[in-house]
């Protein structure tokens, strides 16, 4: 009997938009699945960045440094994420955003980039671009577009949106094959990895819309549009 499938879902929330100006990562989630089901076993960590966070960035995810300090930083969690990526098709909605995230990371670390790992990258941006030319693809538009619930989803966090993208990847593939990007590697797998999750969400303050943070959440949004070419209804 052939084996079902392992893909894993991931997102992440950075500091700002580019990797190469020193962005961090802040928090990192990913969702597993066999063949088209979710197993429910997932991976999440909030991340302590050593940076200050864009206002924009801030007025899209409710994070600030401040709510983040303490926490662990991705050195501490890096294996644990690597191994959980292992011997999967890893499924990241704009996946060169995370991916340079990603890879920034590990060069600080000087591990193995996502490139040379032993896994597939699937860009699920990518396939519903190809599924529906000319119209908005942002996870919030596939969602509407497809009838999964984010009514849930006033500000953007990394496992609440694993978990939609895993509900709309799952129904733009009903019934068809999947494009993928390949990134596959020599470096070994670790067998029956140990997941597990033991950070507590940190509170969020709310997010004060005044004139000046809705400026700087306009510009950023704007800018996250010119970098991956989808429209963006982040209010």
């Amino acid at each position: 009997m052939e084996a079902l499938e392992r893909i894993v879902f991931l997102d992440t929330e950075t500091t700002g938009l580019d990797a190469r100006l020193g962005h961090r990562i802040i928090e990192i989630a990913a969702v597993e699945a066999s063949g088209r089901e979710l197993t429910g076993k997932s991976l999440h960590f909030y991340l302590d960045p050593e940076r200050e966070i864009d206002p924009g960035a801030t007025a899209v995810h409710g994070f600030t440094w401040d709510d983040l300090r303490g926490k662990p930083k991705f050195s501490a969690v890096a294996d644990e994420v690597m191994g959980f990526l292992a011997n999967a098709r890893v499924v990241i909605h704009n996946a060169p955003f995370d991916v340079a995230f990603l890879d920034q990371e590990l060069i600080r670390l000087r591990q193995t980039p996502i490139a040379k790992r032993q896994f597939t990258v699937t860009d699920s941006l990518v396939m519903a671009k190809e599924k529906y030319p000319g119209k908005r693809n942002s996870l919030d538009s596939l969602c509407d577009r497809l009838g999964v619930d984010n009514s849930h989803r006033n500000l953007h966090g990394a496992l609440l949106d694993a978990r939609l993208l895993a509900e709309v990847y799952f129904a733009m593939t009903r019934g068809q094959g999947v494009l993928e990007m390949s990134h596959e590697g020599p470096q070994p797998a670790s067998p029956n990895m140990e997941l597990s999750c033991s950070l507590p969400v940190p509170p969020i303050a709310p997010v004060s819309v005044n004139s000046n943070s809705l400026a700087s959440h306009t510009a950023y949004v704007t800018a996250l549009k010119e970098q991956s070419g989808v429209e963006r209804t982040w209010n």
